[in-house]
């Protein structure tokens, strides 16, 4: 006889209390993209992530005026962007890789920009991992990603802190993948520079 059915929350109805779940961690997730800097960069951003947001949402509320009160529906939905934020490499991979995909965004030293979007957009996928090699519990794919800001941090004497770069990530759309949304495009077949 043992206890763990006397774990989590009891559930009513006689239906006993189910257990307790194992959540998701957070230091179990990657983060790969495509179409970012160049071509065969994206392993190296991938293994200097330190941290990355998950999509926030919000929809404007829509006001409806009647005879005597007011009634609302949800208006445009507006994704917020996602923080990344990533280790500066003695080898410069990181920062290198950051500046090729600021070049395709706008050229600073020619001060000229892409004719359209498509041309510097990127994809991104964020997989929140179970801690083994390849299964993947959630999976969040960013379409038409671009960087709204780019912040190279400071440097310190008093510090041996690894050197980071934050990334403020604008995207047009996101999916989860099995889960709220059900039917997701596979990021990796292609990019998605919408």
């Amino acid at each position: 006889m043992t206890t763990l059915q006397n774990w989590g929350v009891p559930l009513g109805g006689g239906a006993g209390r189910g257990g307790a779940l194992q959540p998701k961690v957070k230091n179990r997730f990657r983060v790969i993209v495509t179409n970012f800097g160049i071509p065969s960069g994206s392993i190296a951003l991938t293994q200097q992530v330190i941290s990355v947001g998950r999509p926030n949402v919000s929809f404007s509320p829509v006001e409806i005026h009647s005879y005597n009160s007011r009634a609302y529906y949800a208006g445009k939905a507006e994704w917020q962007a996602v923080e990344l934020t990533v280790r500066d490499d003695v080898t410069n991979s990181v920062n290198s890789l950051i500046g090729a995909q600021l070049q395709k965004q706008m050229n600073m030293f020619d001060q000229t920009v892409p004719l359209a979007a498509s041309n510097y957009k990127f994809g991104m996928l964020v997989d929140v991992m179970d801690g083994g090699n390849d299964t993947v519990l959630e999976e969040w794919v960013f379409e038409g990603c671009f960087l709204a800001s780019i912040n190279y941090g400071t440097l310190e004497y008093a510090s041996a802190d690894a050197v980071t770069i934050a990334l403020s990530i604008r995207f047009d759309n996101t999916t989860l993948s099995g889960g709220l949304f059900p039917t997701s495009p596979s990021l990796l077949s292609g990019p998605f520079i919408g």
